[in-house]
């Protein structure tokens, strides 16, 4: 029995383009008349997300920041959980942060240490922008998500350092080749999803999820009904290798799936 969605944006659920596919919107409408609740769980901004969710057009708990943050569908935040301001505070030192665009998510604000006009672009239906400041001098205090963007393979080494100073008192992933993400320990999108499960009296085992990064491991190994899409990375699948490939987001994947599934005409 299906009675809770849960989906990743960027790579899931969004198109090639990062934006809502027409069908996509209409296919979680449809099944939120059958009444199906949702959760939309991404590595994005709260206040990046809202807009995302007013394009889909149904009610949806955002889970944010990897899991840092969760928003009930009337915006009442119900969880947050911030990194240690000491780790904050040394993770944006440049024995890490070298090389790299340093992304600080608070609860109102969005900080960046360096202009960057591609990520304005992609944030720019929903006019969420950032502030730039000097985040090695930043106190700390706040942080829900520590974000680096650089190449691949220099993210590849500061992943490295990370877990090697770091250890167990952070949670640290990938959302993307060139997005590398630092939370608290604890933080994930499954734990996320768990907590708000539980608040509605769903079962996991009544719950799908979909996912295509790194990030995504937990939110759907939390789950009784996880589906990987075809673009997903493979770290993903190897972690969830009975799991149900479905179509790419660029083919619509989600939608897809779900107008077979629940028979949608």
């Amino acid at each position: 029995m299906y009675r809770f969605i849960a989906s990743d944006l960027d790579g899931t659920l969004l198109d090639q383009h990062h934006c809502v596919n027409p069908l996509t919107a209409e296919t979680l409408q449809q099944l939120e008349r059958q009444g199906l609740r949702f959760a939309l769980a991404t590595g994005r901004h709260y206040l990046d997300v809202k807009g995302i969710r007013q394009a889909l057009g149904v009610r949806a708990h955002i889970i944010s920041s990897n899991g840092a943050r969760v928003h009930d569908p009337d915006g009442r935040l119900i969880h947050s959980e911030n990194i240690a301001p000491a780790i904050v505070r040394q993770v944006a030192q440049p024995a890490f942060a070298a090389g790299t665009v340093l992304n600080f998510y608070l609860d109102d604000e969005w900080l960046i240490d360096q202009s960057n006009d591609y990520l304005l672009s992609l944030h720019a239906d929903s006019g969420f922008v950032y502030r730039v400041g000097d985040l090695a001098r930043h106190d700390g205090a706040g942080v829900a998500k520590v974000l680096y963007i650089a190449d691949h393979a220099h993210l590849l080494e500061v992943e490295a350092k990370l877990h090697a100073a770091l250890g167990d008192s952070a949670y640290i992933t990938f959302s993307a080749d060139n997005c590398l993400e630092v939370m608290a320990p604890g933080v994930s999108k499954g734990h996320a999803l768990s907590l708000v499960l539980a608040g509605q009296g769903i079962a996991a085992d009544d719950c799908l999820a979909f996912g295509d990064g790194q990030n995504d491991i937990e939110l759907l190994q939390s789950v009784g009904h996880p589906r990987v899409m075809a673009n997903a990375h493979p770290r993903l699948a190897e972690r969830l290798p009975q799991a149900p490939r479905v179509a790419s987001n660029a083919q619509n994947g989600v939608a897809m799936h779900l107008r077979e599934l629940f028979a949608l005409a």
